[in-house]
């Protein structure tokens, strides 16, 4: 590993959190020859710089949780807990700054959003540490014993999205610790800046190798799906980078985990007390800046309140302050990047251009510094309109008339996603069997984002492969091992 540059350990919380930000690699926090431009999307202007790691260095990084795969493994899962633990207190002592600095780089609100994201992924770690998989006694008689084991696979890499930074990244994390396999982390160039600080704070409670982050542009990404020292990728982002991974996951056969895009409907039934969960469908759909990977991106309201449901939608809609994260009175931030806001253009201009009513923001300020897209709502534009169809990911919501519930069911199914969803009604039992036939990983009913160390997460069709969370989650870090022994 002869391109480690290494630097000294930061001392304090202080040195965490200011100057200069380094990969972490074997152990060690190292420079990189070249950086590149951190933007805050409440300015749209540069705050910081982040390393871009050569590619000898993501070799290095690699190569280093190779060599840290045969102790980390062969540790205990109690030995292995007590690691994870002291990661989450040596987060906990850093939680603060965290959540700062999540804020600067995605925009989010800090204690609506950027604090509950930080404190989830510090319980999450905690709550995997005392997960286990255990050995199984698939048969047992007289002459042979047969257990199954689930032995850990090896290097894990990780690409992880802009929405949700610290979350996404530890979900993936701390089950692939525990399990026995060492982790190489590649964030998105869009928000490197916490996970560089979380990998710097692994490396004084974790050993050597076990957890690296390397950040970089786009091309560090291929070279980590095609690494043959890789034996998975787990990958959270949109649906056509997620086939390019899978692709070039093929040539070694490596394990992949998919979590992709989606276009998930929500489907008010006739008998819905809607006035009372307008709330739950308005932060559903538009908070977190509609940035959610499981948020409601189309609205589909009975005909028979339609009108009215709109209307209550549009005025609690108006009391949400669109701003600066940093400001405590604001509900929803600024969309993430530009690339993101300029797509959510294209949506808005399509709305305009085929005529379809928007009846709550749709204009822009363009003398306004920053990201920041108006909620808009769009009443009842046509089912093959590019709002309903593609996947906006932004504060756009379409509130959509039906008729017959069968029609909703067949028109929320109509789509080559199949992430997430949800079913109100005041008839549980009726709701249940409308969202039993919801083409979905899953699906909520009069709730909207639970989700839990323990609660299998995953999509079908388009919206990916294998589960996150859950026991099933844990599974795919490991490869099932039969053991046959003669009595």
């Amino acid at each position: 590993m002869n391109s480690i540059t290494t630097v000294g350990k930061p001392t304090s919380s202080n040195n965490f959190f200011t100057g200069t930000f380094y990969l972490t690699i074997a152990g060690k926090l190292v420079e990189a020859k070249n950086t590149f431009d951190v933007i805050n999307p409440s300015t749209g202007k540069v705050f910081a710089k982040a390393p871009a790691a050569s590619a000898e260095q993501l070799d290095d990084a690699i190569a280093a949780a190779k060599a840290a795969f045969k102790d980390w493994s062969a540790l205990s899962y109690d030995a292995r807990q007590v690691y994870l633990n002291s990661y989450a207190d040596a987060l906990q002592e850093n939680r603060d700054d965290l959540v700062r600095l999540l804020t600067l780089e995605q925009g989010k609100p800090l204690e609506t959003m950027a604090a509950p994201e930080v404190d989830q992924a510090i319980s999450y770690i905690r709550q995997i540490a005392n997960r286990r998989v255990p050995v199984e006694i698939v048969e047992e008689n007289d002459s042979h014993i047969v257990e199954l084991h689930h032995v850990p696979l090896g290097v894990v890499g990780g690409i992880t999205p802009w929405n949700f930074p610290v979350l996404l990244a530890l979900w993936k994390i701390a089950p692939a610790l525990i399990t026995g396999n060492t982790f190489v982390l590649k964030p998105t160039p869009f928000t490197p800046l916490t996970a560089l600080r979380f990998g710097e704070i692994a490396q004084s409670v974790l050993p050597a190798g076990v957890l690296s982050v390397v950040t970089g542009l786009d091309e560090l990404g291929p070279q980590l799906t095609n690494h043959p020292d890789i034996a998975k990728i787990s990958f959270t982002g949109s649906t056509e980078t997620g086939k390019h991974v899978l692709r070039a996951a093929a040539g070694t056969v490596k394990r992949v985990t998919l979590e992709l895009g989606g276009n998930d409907a929500a489907i008010v039934l006739p008998d819905a007390d809607y006035k009372t969960i307008i709330p739950q469908l308005f932060w559903g759909a538009l908070g977190h800046q509609g940035q959610w990977c499981v948020g409601i991106k189309r609205l589909y309201v009975h005909r028979s309140f339609h009108a009215d449901f709109v209307k209550a939608f549009v005025d609690y809609a108006k009391t949400v302050k669109v701003g600066d994260g940093l400001d405590p009175e604001v509900g929803v931030g600024p969309v993430q990047n530009k690339m993101q806001f300029d797509k959510l253009k294209t949506f808005l201009d399509d709305i305009k251009a085929n005529g379809q009513k928007i009846v709550l923001g749709g204009e822009i300020d363009e003398n306004q510094s920053g990201y920041f897209f108006p909620i808009t709502v769009v009443d009842n534009p046509p089912e093959d309109s590019k709002i309903v169809q593609e996947e906006q990911f932004g504060p756009i919501v379409p509130i959509i008339a039906y008729d017959d519930v069968d029609d909703a069911v067949n028109r929320a199914n109509d789509s080559i996603w199949g992430l997430g969803g949800s079913v109100w009604g005041r008839d549980t039992k009726a709701a249940v069997e409308v969202a039993n036939r919801i083409e979905a990983g899953m699906v909520w009913v009069n709730e909207i984002h639970t989700q839990g160390v323990d609660i299998p997460f995953g999509g079908v069709k388009q919206s990916g492969i294998g589960t996150e969370q859950g026991h099933e989650g844990r599974l795919l870090f490991t490869n099932p091992k039969t053991v046959l022994i003669h009595k």
